[in-house]
Order: C-alpha cells, then sequence, then structure tokens
C-alpha cells in the first residue's frame, strides 16, 4: 500500500503560488514519484467597500478593495526520499503550505 501525501497550497501572490508548483513537480519527475495536480480550487475574492470621505459628508462615493486568494492541492506518493525533498523547498512568507497523509 502506497501512501499519499495532498499538499494544499494558498496565496494571495499567483506567480509565486506557480512557482512552488513548479518546484514539487521537478521533485516528483526527478525521483520518479507518481504526482497528481496541481489542482486550482476555486479562488476566493475577499471584498471590502470603503468610504472615499473620511469626514462622512458629501456624496456616498466608495472605494471597493479587493482580495484574492489562490488555492492548489497537489498529490505525491508520501516516499520517504521525495518528502525529504518536500520538506526542504523554500517557501516564500505569502505561500502558505499544509501537507497531509492520507
Amino acid at each position: 500500500m502506497v501512501r499519499k501525501a495532498r499538499v494544499r497550497l494558498t496565496s494571495t501572490d499567483y506567480s509565486k503560488l506557480e512557482e512552488v508548483c513548479e518546484e514539487l513537480r521537478s521533485i516528483a519527475q526527478k525521483t520518479g514519484a507518481k504526482i497528481v495536480g496541481p489542482k486550482p480550487l476555486p479562488t476566493k475574492r475577499l471584498k471590502v467597500p470603503v468610504l472615499k470621505s473620511p469626514c462622512g459628508e458629501g456624496t456616498a462615493t466608495w472605494d471597493r478593495w479587493e482580495m484574492r486568494i489562490h488555492k492548489r492541492l497537489i498529490d505525491i506518493d508520501a516516499d520517504e526520499r521525495v518528502m525529504r525533498r518536500v520538506m526542504r523547498i523554500r517557501v516564500p512568507e505569502e505561500v502558505h503550505v499544509t501537507i497531509e497523509l492520507i
């Protein structure tokens, strides 16, 4: 029975998220481990409307700020050799990684 590791990546910066996904894919190709993904999950959009005028008087004009949270899901065979390499990846601060053994 081969165990699998499910890697969930979330980030607000799309380009850095894709860089980490490419690193994981290259590790799997070099070691010969089976990889499924990265599967893009739905992007979460956090919207915040803010009144432009600081005092609240005058016309009601609004700024609409939005933050997007991008997510990816990758399944890798949880071989000891592969997992050691995955743990050594340099991950930027904007990218959050969770690894779950299934």
